[in-house]
């Protein structure tokens, strides 16, 4: 292992003790241990801006370019864990982005299937997430408020930019008993993260957990 790569080491893992598993403030801390693990595992500072490396670890978002961000690993962690999948589940992600949170699931589950939008990213993020050996998860180009019917019905649906209400199309794409994560809300202001799970009846049982902030999911 190189310096370098020592330092991220490092870093991560302090990442993770300080930020997710032990936060040293009042959030909730995450304590699924494949998600940690995960959050262990995956190299953050593959998936940032090269003008923002050394903020990989931080406790914040970073830009990624195209008006997108990086989001703060504990919402990556957080949300990952309130997603609640196993390893043979199948997985939608809404906002691939820089490809991060994708490779968090990937080490989780036995497949992903992410979209993005902004086709540069889409195309960035499949180089990166190939590159690293991610084998198990697609990327497209595409509107995700549409989600992704050919692969449907999946166990888990996770969003990583807030829509102003929830998808229609994506929750007729959810698996009985499976869970959709999205924060909910107007653009550049305070919006809800919410957990939607499906019943065996088609209904669906809605949670409002946190006050949260994400760029807006574009649409086509």
């Amino acid at each position: 292992m190189s310096d370098a790569e020592d330092l991220h080491e490092r870093a991560r893992q302090r990442m993770v003790d300080n930020q997710i598993a032990y936060p040293l403030d009042s959030r909730p801390a995450v304590v699924n241990s494949n998600v940690i693990q995960a959050m262990r595992t995956v190299p953050r500072h593959e998936f940032v801006d090269q003008r923002y490396i050394e903020m990989a670890y931080a406790d914040r978002p970073l830009p990624i370019g195209h008006g997108q961000t990086i989001s703060q690993p504990y919402i990556v962690a957080y949300m990952t864990e309130l997603l609640a999948v196993g390893k043979d589940d199948v997985v939608l992600e809404i906002g691939t982005g820089s490809g991060y949170q994708a490779a968090v699931l990937a080490n989780m589950v036995k497949h992903v299937y992410s979209i993005e939008i902004v086709e540069p990213l889409a195309q960035q993020s499949k180089k990166v997430l190939n590159q690293l050996g991610y084998g198990n998860v697609t990327v497209k180009a595409g509107d995700g408020y549409l989600g992704w019917p050919e692969h449907a019905p999946f166990d888990g649906i996770i969003v990583t930019a807030a829509p102003d209400h929830v998808p229609q199309p994506l929750i007729d794409q959810l698996k009985p008993g499976g869970r959709l994560v999205v924060p909910v809300g107007p653009t550049w202001s305070t919006q809800k993260l919410m957990l939607l799970t499906k019943r065996e009846d088609g209904g669906v049982d809605k949670e409002n957990v946190m006050a949260v902030g994400f760029v807006p999911l574009v649409r086509e």
